[in-house]
């Protein structure tokens, strides 16, 4: 790998960062001139963040500290400082602070390079292209997104029956520990509010319960819109509960199966199910969620990564 990190001068933008892309948030303040002044705040923030960042790193009149530097470089990343987001996959592909993590390395140029920075892109030859996988100091905070989601507006702009499902739907999640957000994620990927959806290989209702499933939740009329919820909802807690709040491993065992989760180590390679995955982080915009660590024993997947994760800290 490369010893010296060039930089380039790139004006940023102010953009917040998330599992799937560059999601740009749009102020409509009282005047032009408001916004402007607005988004060129947030820009000189992140640009005086990744200063300090640029120092803490090589030791520039303070004490030599990387890991303190991609903690700085990551607050000005989250703001859409494309040169902060560049040095952060510089030091996630050089071990510099970080433990060495080429999937987020990758993505993090990408994103670089999307945003103009002119060196990222050479970069990807060295970690990979991208592929979705960020720091978790990149996320939002669970209850910035899904906590306190207004569901209502969104139900109020939908059908009649479809209003009545997802009425049915966000009243029920809470009482399984279930975020009003990704439950609706859920049931709209599952049959977009279908009480009456049946699939080739027989899954039913809402939530789509194949037989199998909905014998293993008490789902006695699998065709009834509230008892297919909660059965969905059941497993969805199951789930979240087995993967230890990780939405992705718990979106892909809803779609796939927990045994090909198991399988496969993580997400199966199956195009639909990265497909779904990917639909489901987009609508809420997290990678975790709380989670019952009552209900089951965790999956040796995530308990492996939690593992290892704890190993790189210590």
């Amino acid at each position: 790998m490369m010893q010296q990190r060039p930089t380039s001068r790139v004006r940023p933008r102010w953009c917040w960062l998330s599992l799937a892309a560059a999601f740009c948030w749009h102020i409509v303040p009282a005047s032009a001139a408001t916004a402007a002044e607005v988004s060129d705040a947030f820009a000189r923030q992140a640009r005086y963040l990744a200063q300090q960042a640029q120092s803490y790193e090589h030791g520039e009149g303070v004490r030599r500290d990387p890991e303190h530097a991609a903690v700085l470089y990551c607050e000005a990343a989250r703001l859409g400082d494309p040169e902060a987001i560049y040095a952060l996959g510089w030091m996630y592909a050089n071990a510099r602070g970080v433990a060495r993590n080429d999937a987020y390395a990758g993505t993090l140029f990408a994103m670089a390079a999307f945003l103009g920075n002119e060196h990222a892109a050479r970069m990807m030859r060295y970690t990979g292209d991208y592929t979705g996988a960020v720091p978790d100091c990149l996320h939002p905070p669970p209850s910035t997104v899904l906590e306190y989601w207004p569901a209502d507006e969104m139900i109020a702009s939908m059908s009649g029956d479809r209003q009545r499902i997802a009425r049915i739907l966000v009243e029920h999640a809470p009482k399984f520990g279930i975020q009003p957000r990704l439950a609706l994620a859920i049931a709209l990927a599952e049959s977009n509010l279908d009480a009456t959806a049946l699939s080739p290989k027989n899954a039913m209702g809402v939530m789509q319960l194949i037989p199998d499933t909905a014998a293993r939740f008490n789902v006695r009329k699998p065709l009834d819109p509230e008892d297919n919820i909660k059965g969905g909802l059941a497993y969805l807690r199951w789930l979240l509960s087995y993967f230890e709040g990780d939405i992705a491993l718990a979106a892909a065992g809803y779609n796939a199966g927990e045994g090909a989760v198991e399988r496969y180590r993580g997400v199966p390679p199956y195009p639909e199910t990265r497909r779904y995955v990917e639909r489901i982080l987009a609508f809420v915009r997290n990678r975790r969620h709380p989670f019952d660590s009552s209900i089951v024993s965790p999956s040796q997947v995530t308990s492996a990564s939690n593992l290892s994760a704890q190993k790189e800290q210590d």
